[in-house]
């Protein structure tokens, strides 16, 4: 206890002296209390953890409740602490942190991505009301990750990728610059451990050398400078993620990355900056086109400075970043400035500008009925890049890298993307899909009463863009989006081969359109029609349900059997032991790459003059096939009379090698009445045999109760259905 006092003691005198530090005290010893006797992974004991995330956020500079929810973040569900105690404890608003805050339990969701979704949803949903929950969020997630090495392999890969994916952002967004980076580098270590390492042995073998050219470069600045006390300069590194990025995933090469060595500069004023930024231009050579003026154009995080990159007189390139302190407090600390220089949230206009961002997601996951929606908002959305392009009055839009020009048009109006026909990019004609860059003037052509296009939301990378356009479909074409939901619906259970008779179909797809919140068919229907609902990320749940569906009715010997399931305009007479979706008598052979058998699940692909190719429904060929062409395939059972009488298929024999090994199988053979077509052996070079034999059967039955013969012969190890 003492050591925990003594940390928590030493980082509140080394921060703030606003801190309350007696209830933070009493809060230390309530949560040691609650989680007395439990152990993290690491052995060590639980407290450990919310200790470690206090700390983290007082470090951060955030206030007296922010510390005492952090100490308690995991105390009403993990010991056996009611909320209401935190409340009369602690206060209304601890309470409130700590709730937002608990980790959510387990969600009745089908799948790991929607659970993340969810999760995510509700914590924008209390960021919407108190922005310190998700700072206490970040803090908490970056102490796991710090000692994430306590936990299985499996774990370490799905909680890095979450970190990266949603979390970092995140941190990126609120400008928290230090966690961000922190972040990324801890999950970089487990999702590419080899290519971590080989950024980091870099770092590590320039160290001495890396801090003698910034220290030398310091010097020289300062000295022309005057060595003026208000004026500080730093040097940095980037970090390891920062240099892998481009390094890995834009395919440069170490001694290409201009930024790796930086240099800050902090000054009182506005007009300090652009005057430093010409001393330092008047002292290195800059290089063309790496200057950016984020004062006067700041990121979506509020960030401001002016970055430009320079070589020195030994052809080393760095960048210099100059800024004045306000700008300095909000890159490194972000929306906890607000707390850690202003005392309190004191500039609540900026506040709230700053969190405009939550609410639009929010917004943007509503439209969209898909939970999963709002994680790939905030992969696309808050990208730590960003393209800054120009309207023709000169007003600046800032986009996500890889947006289009009609996200641009839906950034400056709904109006302006609804009436959109074209655009221009300084100048020139450019196609809609046409990938805006930094510095374009970008001029939208619009005309009265055009619409966007369906095939629009495939373009756009804005949930903005991508929500708006839905909308208008939602609104305006109500019975066209019925219709397209219907058609759309009817095209995807084809091409899953799930075929329903009329009188049972609108009872399974209302069961559907409930699991997703639809009352009745129209406005599921209308959904799928206007985008709201995805069906190739819905499919996979539906086809599931519809074979448990007949699986199920299959054995209790009901109505709903395979037969009764089958469209009635499924071909009744069959061809070749098979039955075709809406062909009778037509030619059928069997797929020589899968050779199906009577109880296999088959499919049917339509050739060219040969009728109809049965393959087994996990061919390769077969689900290759339908991506690319997916009209020419069909429904296809196999008829329950007059079946053909065997069929050929082939199996592999592997077994250790042994003195009439050969004559044993054919007997085998020649007891059960099975004839062999064909048979070739081989001897391998780890001692083994190893046979191909090409029989009959008469179906997937008959061919398990030869290959349960076949294994009991002394030697044998293995013996498969081949895939020819």
């Amino acid at each position: 206890m003492k050591e925990l006092y003594d940390k928590l003691t030493q980082a509140i005198e080394r921060n703030s002296k606003n801190l309350n530090k007696d209830v933070i005290m009493q809060a230390l010893s309530f949560a040691e209390s609650a989680h007395d006797g439990q152990k993290r992974k690491s052995g060590e004991p639980y407290i450990i953890h919310p200790v470690a995330t206090a700390i983290i956020l007082i470090d951060m500079g955030m206030d007296t409740e922010t510390i005492v929810a952090a100490l308690l973040h995991d105390v009403v569900e993990d010991t056996e602490v009611e909320l209401s105690q935190v409340q009369q404890k602690f206060g209304a608003d601890v309470a409130a942190l700590v709730d937002g805050v608990t980790k959510l339990g387990l969600l009745p969701l089908t799948s790991r991505e929607e659970q993340q979704a969810e999760n995510v949803r509700k914590m924008l949903l209390a960021m919407s009301q108190d922005i310190r929950v998700v700072v206490i969020k970040l803090a908490d997630r970056l102490h796991n990750m710090r000692t994430i090495d306590y936990v299985r392999e499996q774990k370490q890969r799905d909680k890095s990728l979450e970190t990266m994916e949603v979390y970092a952002p995140i941190a990126h967004r609120l400008g928290i610059r230090a966690v961000k980076e922190e972040l990324e580098d801890l999950s970089l270590r487990h999702l590419d451990p080899i290519g971590y390492k080989q950024i980091e042995e870099k770092l590590v073998g320039q160290k001495e050398e890396r801090q003698e050219f910034l220290d030398r470069i310091k010097e020289r600045i300062k000295e022309r400078l005057g060595n003026d006390e208000n004026v500080v300069v730093e040097g940095r590194v980037k970090s390891v993620y920062g240099i892998y990025r481009k390094v890995f995933m834009q395919n440069k090469a170490f001694e290409e990355i201009f930024d790796i060595y930086a240099v800050r500069v902090i000054v009182d004023s506005v007009t300090d900056c652009y005057n430093v930024l010409g001393i330092i231009h008047d002292m290195f050579r800059p290089i063309p086109n790496r200057f950016k003026d984020y004062i006067s154009t700041p990121k979506a995080n509020m960030y401001q400075s002016l970055h430009t990159t320079v070589i020195d007189k030994e052809g080393i390139p760095f960048e210099v970043q100059i800024r004045t302190w306000d700008m300095h407090h909000t890159a490194e600390y972000g929306i906890a400035a607000h707390w850690k220089y202003k005392h309190g949230v004191s500039g609540k206009d900026k506040l709230e500008e700053r969190l405009v961002w939550v609410r639009q997601l929010l917004e943007a996951q509503k439209e969209s009925e898909d939970v999963e929606e709002i994680v790939r908002s905030i992969k696309s959305d808050i990208a730590p890049e960003e393209v800054f392009v120009f309207t023709p009055k000169g007003d600046v839009i800032s986009l996500p890298i890889g947006a289009c020009v009609i996200d641009f048009a839906y950034a400056i109006h709904t109006a302006v993307g609804n009436s959109m026909v074209s655009a221009k990019a300084d100048g020139k004609i450019v196609p809609l899909d046409y990938k805006v860059k930094t510095g374009e003037i970008v001029e939208i052509i619009t005309q009265k009463g055009k619409g966007p296009s369906r095939d629009w939301i495939k373009l756009v990378v804005t949930s903005e863009a991508r929500n708006k356009i839905r909308n208008w479909f939602k609104k305006e074409f109500r019975e066209e989006n019925i219709e397209q939901g219907k058609l759309e619906l009817e095209a995807e259970f084809r091409r899953n081969l799930i075929s329903i008779k009329p009188e049972l179909k609108d009872e399974f797809i209302l069961g559907i359109a409930k699991r997703h919140h639809y009352d009745n068919l129209e406005d599921f229907y209308a959904a799928i029609g206007y985008g709201g609902i995805l069906l190739s990320r819905i499919m996979p749940r539906v086809k599931e349900a519809y074979n448990k569906a007949v699986k199920e009715a299959k054995a209790a010997s009901k109505a709903f059997s395979i037969e009764d399931v089958v469209s009635e305009n499924l071909g009744k007479k069959q061809s070749g032991g098979v039955i075709v979706e809406g062909l009778d008598n037509c030619l059928v052979k069997f797929a020589k790459c899968c050779s199906p058998l009577p109880g296999d699940e088959v499919v049917g692909f339509i050739t060219r003059g040969s009728g109809v190719s049965v393959h087994k429904a996990d061919c390769v060929n077969a689900k290759n096939g339908m991506k690319h062409d997916s009209a020419r395939w069909v429904r296809v059972i196999w008829a329950n009379a007059n079946r053909k009488s065997s069929y050929d298929v082939s199996l592999h024999i592997w077994a250790n090698t042994r003195p009439n090994l050969l004559l044993d199988i054919s007997a085998q053979f020649s007891s059960m009445r099975v004839p062999i077509h064909s048979i070739s052996a081989k001897d391998t070079k780890d001692g083994r045999s190893f046979f191909w034999l090409s029989i009959s059967t008469e179906g997937t039955e008959h061919l398990k109760s030869i290959v349960d013969r076949l294994i009991k012969i002394p030697g044998i190890n293995s013996v498969e259905r081949a895939i020819n």
